[in-house]
């Protein structure tokens, strides 16, 4: 039998193996002017709309979902992209669903149709996105704070800045229930992370039975773990350890959890796109706020302060680094009457490339 050149290879190939290709998924009037739109026009918070060079149009209606959804909250959601949509749906990465249609008159239907539902029209335009999250106390096994609890006291609070054009700019909220951050709070205008406080316990009774050694020391991103042959177990150097809980991820017996102690910190300042600035990191502005469940106020009262002067200060199209930035930093905890303590200063490793190394300050 003779062999199969690489391209008949990959013609032939099956595989289960990650999802299918996004562009089988695209709705035909998207496919069709793929690269090739003209411009978009938002019409309200919910909806907007983007005109191909073809001319074709297409309308969309975007809707808040929570981060975990029940299996018959996707059925709703389909039903309506069935009726409305020809069975085309779109989740962004920060929790949106989008409802995409070539029918104007569509639009309105949609909107009362996902708002019946429980799910309500906005994050479009300036104003909040949906807030992304992580798993928190629900799924995470190294979460210091609840995820979907904490984004649910946030957003009931700023729910406005959702549904109406109140901000400057447009403004990415996100949550992560860990330093780990498989939230997207680095990149994020506002973002609350939560945090662990204490050098985790070791049982070493258990390590020797329960964990690899090896796999245990290479978990750690600092070097902080190294071998404890006297007990058959690890030790764990307190000046290098930076809490993010990864060896319990690998070693159970290190317990990173102290519910008595762990919060969270809110960072502020990060962004994705490259308009007018490139991209930006966050940067802490709280270091620290206890746990106060089930509806976190501290932590809701803090991000409303710095939303709200972020809103009443900055200069339309500018983005929270880039009102920052303008301002400086030193104005920053002024106006929004947040203390600057030592725990803003960077000591890490590579702290040197975070410094301001200009001796222009702004008051």
């Amino acid at each position: 039998m003779a062999w199969l050149t690489e391209q008949e290879a990959k013609a032939k190939r099956k595989t289960d193996i990650g999802p299918p290709h996004y562009s089988k998924m695209l709705p035909p009037v998207i496919s069709k002017n793929y690269g090739k739109w003209k411009y978009h026009e938002v019409f309200t918070p919910g909806t907007m709309v983007h005109v191909a060079e073809s001319g074709d149009k297409v309308y969309t209606v975007r809707v808040a979902s929570p981060r975990i959804l029940a299996t018959e909250s996707i059925r709703a959601m389909l039903d309506i992209a069935d009726k409305y949509c020809d069975g085309y749906i779109r989740w962004t990465t920060r929790n949106n669903v989008e409802f995409m249609t070539t029918r104007e008159e569509n639009v309105p239907l949609i909107k009362k149709a996902a708002e019946d539902a429980g799910y309500p029209a906005g994050g479009i335009g300036s104003g909040l996105s949906n807030m992304v999250h992580t798993q928190g106390w629900v799924h995470c096994h190294s979460a210091a704070a609840d995820a979907s609890g904490l984004v649910k006291a946030i957003m009931d609070e700023v729910y406005p800045y959702f549904t109406e054009k109140k901000l400057p700019a447009k403004t990415r909220l996100a949550l992560a229930c860990c330093v780990n951050m498989c939230g997207a709070v680095h990149c994020s205008d506002l973002a609350v992370v939560a945090i662990h406080r204490k050098v985790p316990e070791i049982n070493h009774d258990l390590v020797k039975n329960m964990c690899e050694i090896p796999t245990t020391i290479g978990a750690c991103p600092t070097r902080a773990i190294s071998p404890d042959p006297a007990k058959k177990s690890v030790k764990i150097n307190p000046d290098k350890c930076m809490y993010c809980g990864n060896c319990f991820t690998v070693c159970p017996p290190i317990d990173i959890h102290r519910p008595e102690e762990d919060g969270v910190a809110i960072v502020v300042g990060g962004k994705v796109g490259s308009l007018r600035k490139g991209p930006m990191f966050s940067k802490l502005a709280i270091p620290y706020i206890k746990n106060n469940p089930p509806r976190w106020p501290e932590v809701v009262s803090a991000v409303k302060n710095i939303l709200e002067t972020y809103a009443n200060d900055a200069r339309k199209h500018e983005r929270i680094g880039e009102w920052i930035d303008r301002i400086g930093w030193e104005s920053f905890f002024k106006k929004t009457g947040i203390e600057f303590t030592y725990q803003h200063i960077d000591d890490f490793t590579f702290a040197r490339d975070t410094f301001r190394t200009s001796a222009a300050f702004k008051w």
